[in-house]
């Protein structure tokens, strides 16, 4: 049998365990919040979903991994495009301050430990990337633009 059959056959099966979920969670929907019959079908649902997501991630992972390592092209783009990334991100570290924003209740994620210099860096860090990204794609539609109006 081709693969693209077994795949077929896998995606109805799928399909067909999917609906017979959501019926029988549709046909367990009570009025009450304390129904534990509809809570358990809802956490079925969920588990369900959460199951189709992580074999969907994975397939997604594993299948650009094989095909980056199989084209050499496309390893040197990908791995092209992580070090810019990480150019990118480290001349935004450096940049960064580590000073705690100053802003009206500030004091109190300070005093619970949840903003500390590290986490402002970190946080500063993430918006200076997110900028000179900003910034990058902005001019390449820009250059984009003025390069197509001379051809």
């Amino acid at each position: 049998m081709k693969l693209e059959k077994v795949v077929n056959i896998l995606m109805w099966v799928l399909l067909a365990v999917s609906a017979i979920l959501i019926v029988s969670l549709m046909s367990n929907i009570s009025e009450e919040d304390a129904d534990a019959v509809m809570g358990s079908w809802i956490n079925i649902n969920l588990n369900w979903t959460y199951i189709l997501l992580g074999v969907a991630a994975g397939f997604a992972i594993l299948g650009a991994l094989y095909f980056t390592f199989t084209d050499k092209d496309a390893a040197k783009k990908g791995l092209t495009a992580l070090a810019f990334a990480a150019v990118v991100v480290g001349i935004s570290y450096v940049i960064a301050s580590d000073a705690i924003p100053q802003f009206f209740g500030v004091e109190k994620y300070v005093a619970d430990g949840s903003l500390t210099n590290t986490i402002a860096k970190w946080i500063d860090t993430t918006m200076i990337t997110t900028y000179v990204l900003l910034g990058l794609v902005i001019v390449s539609i820009a250059v984009s633009s003025v390069a197509r109006i001379f051809k």
